[in-house]
């Protein structure tokens, strides 16, 4: 699991990144926000905890990621 702490793939959000969350998302707040990061990663964050850890990764790892997604490599 990677490390949340400030220096690991988790890291404080960047002031100048636009924050997206899904139309899908419903008012519960259990949702989460994607934002290419300046260094060129794609941060991941938890809507209701904007100020905490974001995981970052790769262009190729998020690619991979949203390709499992929509092939259905995640359903039950």
């Amino acid at each position: 699991m990677p490390d949340l702490s400030s220096g690991g793939r988790g890291d404080t959000p960047a002031s100048d990144s636009h924050w997206a969350k899904s139309s899908f998302s419903f008012a519960n707040g259990d949702c989460v926000e994607v934002a290419s990061m300046p260094d060129g990663q794609v941060g991941v964050r938890d809507s209701k905890n904007t100020a905490g850890p974001v995981l970052r990764f790769t262009p190729a790892e998020w690619s991979a990621f949203t390709r499992g997604v929509r092939n259905g490599e995640f359903d039950l």
